[in-house]
């Protein structure tokens, strides 16, 4: 069976993306491997096994084309009011909290933020199926 084990994105500042996600999700560098050309950052934290990989290539001054392709990645958390509090206090400009409730019953409570390079990310209140 295939084990999952990370997802990759390209950014623009290692240093601005890094911070984000250590200050908005508590991930930390795993690991960072320097090539020639290019940069891998590994993130990770206690939470999961699965890890978030920056790609950062060298000379690249303009922001990535994120294309129509890219939906968005997710975390789950225990405290989704409060993390979305201390965002808007932070300026990290989290949207709307939003109860997502198809057939009349509460199914799902989350919010999405973009990241310093326009990547969305979905941050549910653990429960359910996000243990």
């Amino acid at each position: 069976m295939a084990k999952y084990i990370h997802s990759m994105i390209r950014v623009l500042d290692e240093a601005r993306s890094v911070a984000f996600y250590e200050q908005v999700f508590g991930l930390k560098v795993a690991e960072r491997l320097d090539f020639p050309d290019f940069t891998l950052v590994y993130l990770a934290n206690d939470e999961s096994r699965t890890e978030l990989e920056l790609t950062i290539n060298k000379g690249r001054t303009e922001p990535y084309d994120l294309g129509d392709g890219y939906g968005h990645i997710a975390f789950s958390v225990d405290d989704l009011d409060g993390l979305h509090a201390r965002l808007q206090a932070g300026g990290f400009a989290p949207r709307k909290l939003v109860d997502f409730a198809p057939g009349g019953e509460v199914i799902a409570r989350f919010f999405f933020i973009a990241d310093p390079d326009g990547y969305q990310i979905e941050v549910l209140q653990r429960g359910g199926r996000y243990l």
